[in-house]
């Protein structure tokens, strides 16, 4: 059975929080238990340097994975790392990198292209960012053989009742589908569903918070933000029959309008396969039709072709070898939106069927992408470059072995790293780690808009600005739960932020700092909620941890709407013309960020406000831009109101000099109600136009603007 038809006879039953039952668990019997100080459950690059970490710190320690690979996604083909900030990245996550960097320092290791030819492979650095998944898995393997970790592959954890055995807010055993037993002292969760978590009666959450549950702005249902390039840009008829709602919709689009902004959801972000393609002719083969092909999953990407949109919809990173990490792009493309709602909760039997599903979506993309006469020429022309590398994956038909479970389960504990956190509104007293990247959330669904045609809803890019801390607490349960368990992957966060934390070397390093609390407790048979955080502290320090925020990171505090005086309307509060790019990488700016152009399409591009006047009485019009070298010196501003129009024309490379926030554009005579458009063009600019926001402001009896 398909799975479009499988989610269309299981109703979706999820609650926005859950929390599993803590039934009393009886003893556990089985063939065979094994022991050790410390068991960490899921062999992801958190398991691995949580494993190294404790054998390296002298306790016993054995590491199960279910699967036949160890690794993950660092393994199964997120060979391009989403880094960040990488002086924050330390400890074991630093040193698998460099081990990366001293394979590539072999001129042996260059089968398919020389090193220098490699722009990523640099002189000077220390450590090396991208690599091939067969090398990953081989280095992660050197350091546990180099640890003596015992490694338990191909073990799944019993999920039934009993499967994990607790007294007195302690695991004692965890139990696997084969009957076999571990038993240990403390124990780690490193999978990506959060399955031993979840059993263990942890508390935790699914899907989308709404803003309103932790203050954040960039949480839930996100429309009006939609401003990303993941996204249809051409208006594409989501129905069977073109025109006839009658005839049902297209596979993938839901019979759903946009919905409120900032409602929570039970959804979570698409997953994909991050493929690795090959463009050496000796090492690629061509892309496989999928056994039970179904031409009619890609309607929506013809169609979106025949409308004009001839963007590539993939985006491959280069890698060591001529290989690439593919990842998703555009309105249709390796992400299978909307598939995987079950699958953070579903039995083992179900996630395998989403598995295959997926496995068969994104197939059948690369072939119909590469054969199909649908797909116009130029793009099938830049496929016939790539192909499946002949030397990754070989015991998987040359696919990868992982799928990217980008966000599953989310511990709820006593403190859940929030959209504060990430941009340093609150700094955590007891860091374990920290991050960096993107609160970076892939699209979620697609809907119907107002006007009969589909979008996608979902994806969300906004920098934090630079590092922030992690808190200890949201890698472990709350008190009154259980008392010897560390989650470094599923770990306690909001959506949002959880956007930003997951990215692998960030659980690489998460993973370690569990594993030191672990041995930290046995030592001072504490529960991990009293470990002094100071002890644990010291330690990591001594493993070469990143604890504190770098040197120069920027404070960047919210500037919110209501926090200015008069009308103020936002970027996503504008009707925007054309394909608009999101950024938050020059501050100032109202709210989490704002749209550029690019420096491209100009004469397809404007931006539209419309307000209304409060107040009787002369009032400035501001523009909110952040200044750069690159921004265009002759942005056209046009202001209309009560049959007038003036025009101004702003230099965007200047510092606004009202706060470091806006210019003025025009003085205006207006009265109480009056309406009040505003449009920014591109068209003739002569660089980067940014649009950010406008300001209304009221003047007093001076003449100047009234005191901030």
């Amino acid at each position: 059975m398909s799975l479009p038809r499988l989610l269309s006879l299981l109703p979706f039953l999820f609650s926005p929080f859950i929390c599993v039952s803590a039934a009393a668990a009886p003893p556990l019997h089985s063939p065979e238990t094994r022991s050790a100080d410390v068991i960490i459950y899921g062999g992801t690059s958190a398991g691995v340097t949580a494993a190294v970490q404790t054998a390296r710190m002298g306790h016993s320690v054995i590491l199960i994975e279910s699967s036949s690979h160890i690794g993950g996604l660092t393994s199964g083909g997120l060979g391009f790392t989403d880094s960040g900030d990488k002086r924050v990245i330390g400890g074991l996550s630093r040193e698998f990198y460099q081990r990366v960097r001293r394979y590539y320092d072999n001129p042996a290791a260059w089968e398919q292209e020389r090193a220098e030819d490699y722009a990523r492979y640099r002189a000077n650095d220390d450590a090396m960012w991208t690599f091939e998944p067969r090398v990953a898995e081989r280095i992660l393997r050197e350091m546990l053989n180099e640890a003596k970790v015992p490694v338990i592959e191909g073990q799944r954890l019993d999920r039934k009742p009993g499967g994990v055995r607790v007294e007195s807010g302690r695991i004692l055993e965890i139990r696997m589908e084969s009957g076999l037993t571990f038993s240990g002292k403390q124990f780690l969760d490193a999978t990506y569903e959060g399955d031993l978590m979840a059993v263990a009666a942890v508390s935790y959450t699914v899907g989308r918070e709404a803003n309103s549950v932790y203050g954040e702005t960039l949480n839930g249902n996100q429309v009006r933000a939609n401003t990303h390039n993941h996204r249809f840009l051409k208006k594409v008829d989501p129905f069977r029959i073109p025109g006839d709602r009658s005839s049902g919709l297209l596979a993938g689009v839901e019979d759903a309008p946009a919905g409120e902004d900032g409602v929570g959801d039970h959804r979570v972000q698409a997953y994909c396969f991050r493929m690795c393609m090959s463009s050496s002719p000796k090492n690629r083969r061509p892309f496989p039709k999928p056994e039970g092909y179904r031409e009619a999953d890609f309607e929506l990407l013809f169609r979106n072709f025949e409308a004009g949109d001839l963007r590539f919809p993939m985006k491959p990173d280069m890698m060591p070898n001529r290989k690439t990490d593919t990842n998703n792009n555009c309105a249709v493309s390796t992400d299978y939106i909307g598939a995987n709602y079950r699958y953070p909760e579903a039995e083992y039997a179900e996630r395998e069927a989403i598995i295959l599903e997926h496995r068969r979506y994104q197939q059948g993309l690369m072939w119909t992408l590469a054969n199909h006469p649908r797909v116009p020429q130029s793009i099938r022309d830049e496929m016939s470059q790539w192909g499946l590398p002949l030397d990754e994956f070989t015991d998987n038909d040359n696919w990868p072995h992982q799928l990217y479970i980008r966000e599953a389960r989310r511990m709820v504990s006593d403190y859940v790293v929030t959209e504060a956190d990430c941009r340093r509104e609150r700094l955590a007293a007891d860091s374990v780690g920290l991050g960096s990247y993107n609160m970076d959330s892939h699209n979620v669904r697609r809907f119907l808009t107002a006007d009969g045609h589909v979008q996608n809803e979902g994806d969300v890019q906004a920098s934090p600005g630079g590092a922030y801390l992690i808190s200890w607490r949201s890698l472990i349960p709350r008190r009154g739960e259980v008392t010897n368990l560390t989650v470094p992957v599923c770990l306690s966060s909001s959506h949002i932020a959880y956007g930003s934390i997951r990215m692998e070397p960030v659980f690489m390093v998460l993973g370690q700092s569990a594993a030191t609390a672990a041995v930290l407790a046995i030592r001072s048979k504490v529960a991990l909620q009293d470990l002094p955080y100071d002890e644990l502290r010291r330690q990591l320090l001594a493993d070469h941890q990143v604890l504190d925020l770098p040197p120069q990171t920027p404070a960047k505090p919210l500037i919110s709407k209501s926090s200015l005086p008069g009308v103020v309307l936002d970027d996503v509060d504008a009707k925007l013309e054309g394909v608009w790019s999101s950024s938050s990488s020059t501050p100032r700016y109202i709210g989490v960020g704002y749209v550029h152009d690019a420096n491209e399409d100009k004469a397809s591009k404007t931006a539209t406000w419309k307000l209304t006047a409060t107040a009787d009485g002369r009032h400035q019009l501001n523009l909110a831009y952040s200044a750069n070298p690159n921004r265009a010196t002759n942005v056209p501003v046009t202001i209309r109101t009560q049959g007038r129009e003036q025009k101004a024309s702003i230099n965007q490379r200047v510092t606004p000099p009202l706060d470091g926030l806006f210019v003025t554009a025009a003085v205006l005579e207006l009265k109480a109600g009056d309406s009040v458009e505003v449009e920014v063009s591109c068209e003739g600019t002569d660089g980067h136009v940014i649009v950010d926001g406008i300001q209304l402001l009221p003047r007093d009896q001076s003449g100047l603007p009234p005191s901030r």
